[in-house]
């Protein structure tokens, strides 16, 4: 495959991690760069990852993330949206203290919902025994940056609207896993 498809597809995987992405950076209240790193890296590295192992395990994995992956991937958007909406209705304060406001066990479930497409991406690859490595690198690549701008941009959103915004990126995180669920992999 080359690098301008690989590219493509890279992009068409990253749009979840920019949404997401996206509202989280509305619930950055400590230091924006290492929230933006941490979620940035975990993000970059699961779509690469997920990627690879689709790939290693093929067909058999792609089956069974064809009738269950949806529904994880929904009920882990949906039960951190929902915590967002909450927490956004409550008008509830997050810690700032530390040097990233951003937790990352929340990050990892995010990531991991995200990237069980790449991971039935990657499957396809290697029942269609494509090269795998390039193609993995340019998708955590995109994915990577895609994530940092979602961070950045959910932080200055923020930044202009207020607090309130949090609601809406649950919102969001709950309408992509709904839209996974629907067949449409892609926000």
């Amino acid at each position: 495959m080359d690098i301008l498809a690989t590219s493509l597809v890279g992009i068409a995987l990253a749009m979840d991690c920019f949404a997401v992405s996206l509202a989280l950076g509305t619930r950055v209240t400590g230091r924006l760069f290492p929230a933006a790193i941490t979620v940035a890296v975990l993000f970059g590295v699961f779509q690469e990852g997920m990627t690879g192992i689709g790939w290693v395990l093929g067909i058999t994995v792609a089956e069974y993330i064809s009738a269950f992956g949806p529904w994880i991937a929904f009920a882990l958007l949906a039960i951190i949206g929902g915590k967002m909406v909450w927490e956004g209705v409550q008008g509830t304060e997050h810690d700032s203290t530390g040097p990233c406001s951003i937790q990352v066990f929340p990050v990892i479930a995010l990531a991991i919902a995200t990237s069980i497409d790449a991971l039935a991406v990657g499957a396809s690859f290697g029942l269609l025994r494509l090269e795998i490595l390039s193609p993995a690198i340019i998708i955590g690549i995109i994915s990577f940056a895609f994530s940092w701008c979602g961070v950045l941009l959910g932080k200055r959103l923020l930044d202009i609207v207020g607090t309130r915004i949090e609601i809406i990126g649950g919102i969001i995180l709950i309408l992509i896993g709904i839209n996974i669920v629907a067949g449409n992999p892609f926000f």
